[in-house]
């Protein structure tokens, strides 16, 4: 597969630097040559300094000849153009990166199909929507969906009164709770790890548990963890997250959202009618108290400052807030910021890149979700029909190391995986796997 993908910083980085493990062509198009020549150090990419809305600098990345094409860039409307172009010198699909969520609705979006822009992606709007789904999931720390919630990804952090602490997984079938979950990864000070039965589980673990969703109650038990209930909710931060986040929670959940810019503070006073909105400063933590933070279920931090977010959970925290949630822009940030006794950390460069990964890993992927705190994925592949995964049980298949099944979905049923499973065509495949590992993973199912 060839990929190009067009960024301006960060964003485009990443997602290539995660890739170079994947088998295929990539080529970035960045208009800051030392950026390029950085990631030229660091990996064995083809990197073009130039600006992406040029079919001259698009030619020189072979357009022509590409499957696939990312824009990435901050201003969407360079975005749909470099996608536009694209299309029109023959790429096969593409894929924006858009800051306007009202160009998600399907007129427009088909509008834009039409134009050449095959799929857009919102992070902000991604990002609001999961700081949603984790505030009615409050014991996880992240949790993922998989065909319409027949099966579920929890991430869980191993408290100190957890059961399971100081034992290893093959007890974890053994305890009295009637567990039907598998458990795909423990994140362990950093490290990503495949468990086998013998592996023991220690305090302040991240377990990557997938189940059916009425075991939730029962991975609770497990991980040591308590129900809250969230009826007041405090917002730092009324940009595009926190606004999408508000509109949202506002019917079912009490919110006070906390914005520095006047402007913008008015025009979220006159949008968010049942939202009270105050204008000041995040970092003031008397001005938070003021406005009852104390009594906050969960505080989320989603100003343009990464820090001021993790600063103010961190308070929020102290003050006895349930539940935390904080935007970080940094990738270097999330595991210190996990240490550190935030419940869940947001990254958008992550959100985009677990939509992106969909159109790049080579097999029909349904849905994927990259996972924070690790370069891991957990993706939902279509079993194809002649794919190698049909040929033989699940045990005696060449997963590679570093991969795991999690569960699988055949119909409406739900199955977690055994040795002696056979998959079918049309099944659905819920896989963990770390970035040296998806390519040949991808190919069982392909």
């Amino acid at each position: 597969m060839n990929i190009i993908i067009a960024g301006d910083g960060e964003v485009g980085v990443h997602l290539a630097k995660s890739l170079t493990e994947l088998d295929y062509n990539i080529t970035v198009v960045d208009p800051h040559s030392e950026l390029l020549k950085q990631l030229e150090t660091e990996t064995d990419l083809l990197t073009i300094a130039g600006n992406s809305t040029s079919p001259q600098v698009l030619r020189e990345a072979n357009v022509g000849d590409c499957d696939l094409l990312l824009s990435v860039l901050h201003d969407e409307s360079i975005n749909l153009m470099t996608c536009i172009l694209a299309k029109k010198l023959k790429a096969k699909k593409t894929v924006a990166r858009i800051t306007n969520a009202e160009l998600l609705s399907p007129k427009h979006r088909e509008m834009f199909r039409d134009l050449g822009v095959d799929e857009m992606v919102c992070p902000e709007r991604i990002a609001a929507k999961e700081i949603t789904n984790l505030l009615n999931n409050t014991e996880a720390t992240e949790f993922f969906d998989f065909s319409g919630g027949l099966l579920t990804m929890y991430v869980i952090r191993l408290e100190a009164d957890s059961p399971v602490v100081n034992h290893n997984v093959r007890e974890l079938a053994q305890t009295n709770l009637d567990l039907q979950v598998k458990v795909v990864a423990i994140l362990r000070r950093g490290e990503t790890i495949i468990p086998h039965a013998d592996t023991v589980f220690e305090q302040g673990d991240l377990a990557y548990i997938i189940g059916r969703a009425n075991q939730l109650e029962n991975i609770n038990r497990v991980a040591g963890k308590h129900t809250v209930n969230i009826k007041n909710v405090m917002i730092a931060g009324g940009g595009r997250i926190g606004r999408y986040a508000a509109m949202t929670l506002k019917d079912r959940m009490r919110i006070t959202l906390i914005e520095e810019n006047r402007r913008r503070a008015e025009s979220l006073s006159a949008d968010l009618e049942d939202t009270l909105i105050i204008h000041g400063d995040a970092t003031d933590i008397e001005l938070l108290k003021e406005e009852g933070l104390q009594d906050a279920d969960a505080f989320i931090g989603v100003t343009n400052s990464s820090e001021t977010n993790v600063l103010t959970c961190l308070h929020a925290k102290k003050l006895g807030v349930k539940r935390t949630i904080a935007l970080v822009e940094n990738t270097g940030f999330i595991n210190l910021s996990q240490d550190i006794g935030i419940d869940t950390i947001i990254n958008k460069k992550l959100i985009t890149a677990s939509y992106i990964a969909r159109f790049i890993v080579k097999g029909d992927a349904v849905s994927s979700k990259w996972l924070s705190g690790t370069n891991a994925e957990v993706i939902e592949f279509m079993v194809g029909k002649w794919a190698p995964a049909t040929r033989k049980p699940i045990g005696q298949l060449d997963i590679p190391n570093g991969a795991t099944i999690g569960g699988v979905i055949r119909g409406r049923e739900t199955i977690l995986p055994s040795r002696e499973l056979q998959l079918k065509q049309g099944d659905k495949v819920v896989v963990f796997t770390l970035p040296k590992a998806m390519a040949l993973v991808a190919r069982l199912f392909d």
